[in-house]
């Protein structure tokens, strides 16, 4: 008789999943050899992650920038009131969470900002990238980088009720830039900042872009490039068959600005929140120092492990240990700045 205080092997596990068709026990031996790029713990991300992680993927690399907050909870799955009392590193609280799923996913977490100075590193030995990033610019650097070394991606975006997905095999139809030539200009879209977003939208969409993604892994050659969108709210559908444009910049071309450019903005206001970041300069923080420091010229000094938390001039300030830093309660840049070379620097 079975010990039924053990946990069961792999095929008792994934037994359902195997039985559909079209995944198969041979599909489910390519998941457990495949490691997969998460980019963002927050609301995609979290949805992404989880089912990359029930369903039994190898390796898993969670990449975020950021803590949590009480305004994450109602749309971020990985997440609980304590993280956000906590101020948690999202990175750390998913890396907490997914590893509760048990299950043989070797998880691997990493609390960094993601620029071209660190993409091809944190990804290194990645078989997918999986987009659950808020900001275009990220979303071109990701493209670049699938399409410089060939890797198959899934890009997805959510605002308000709905957004979209794209899954992307390089060298096998259209990239992000043959649909998306150059990112739009500042302010022209909405953002969750202006329109908000809505838990059963970020559903739709990750669990989507899992899917897409489970299928680049276990049957890629079955994937048709199309541009899928939905809209929660009113329960709608739609795809668009994109075909590859053969000038685009990036698999047409060869040319990868967002990955060769050199990084000269120290700034970029965080979305959904009154929030800036400010990239250091280039070399790490050693946090207990800092705690010192500001303990004359800051209130509320608590050093949290990897990262320091104070209030500077009216403003909340996360340091991390890499000399990135959140300024909390303002979306001036100049002023982030400012405070940051100050009392940071």
């Amino acid at each position: 008789m079975a010990d039924l205080t053990l946990p069961p092997g792999p095929e008792a596990r994934f037994d359902r999943q195997t039985r559909f068709a079209p995944l198969g026990p041979a599909g489910q031996k390519r998941l457990a050899q495949a490691s997969v790029f998460v980019l963002g713990a927050g609301a995609l991300g979290g949805v992404i992650a989880q089912a990359l992680v029930r369903s039994g993927v190898g390796r898993l690399v969670i990449v975020d920038r950021d803590s949590v907050e009480w305004s994450n909870l109602p749309r971020q799955i990985l997440f609980e009131d304590r993280h956000a009392q906590a101020a948690t590193l999202k990175a750390l609280a998913a890396e907490e969470t997914l590893n509760r799923i048990g299950g043989p996913t070797v998880i691997e977490a990493h609390a960094a900002h993601v620029d071209a100075a660190n993409l091809v590193q944190l990804a290194s030995g990645c078989d997918l990238l999986m987009d659950g990033s808020d900001n275009m610019e990220t979303r071109y650097l990701l493209n670049d980088l699938a399409v410089q070394q060939e890797l198959p991606w899934v890009y997805a975006g959510v605002v308000g009720g709905g957004g979209l997905v794209l899954p992307i095999r390089p060298g096998h139809g259209p990239c992000l830039r043959c649909l998306f030539p150059e990112p739009p200009p500042a302010a022209t879209l909405e953002t969750c900042d202006t329109a908000g977003v809505l838990m059963p939208a970020v559903g739709a969409v990750a669990s989507l872009a899992a899917g897409a993604g489970l299928r680049l892994l276990v049957d890629p050659e079955s994937i048709t490039p199309r541009l899928m969108e939905v809209d929660a709210w009113h329960g709608e559908t739609r795809s668009l068959k994109v075909p590859r444009n053969p000038d685009c910049p990036a698999c047409g071309q060869r040319k990868f600005p967002f990955l060769d450019a050199p990084i000269t903005e120290r700034t970029m206001t965080l979305c959904g929140r009154d929030t800036v970041q400010v990239r250091g300069q280039g070399r790490g923080v050693d946090l207990a120092l800092m705690a010192d420091r500001l303990g004359a010229v800051a209130s509320d000094v608590t050093p949290m492990g990897p990262m320091l938390r104070a209030t500077l001039d009216g403003y909340r300030i996360t340091l991390f240990q890499d000399g990135r830093a959140l300024i909390e309660g303002t979306q001036d840049k100049g002023k982030a700045l400012a405070l940051y070379d100050r009392y940071l620097a």
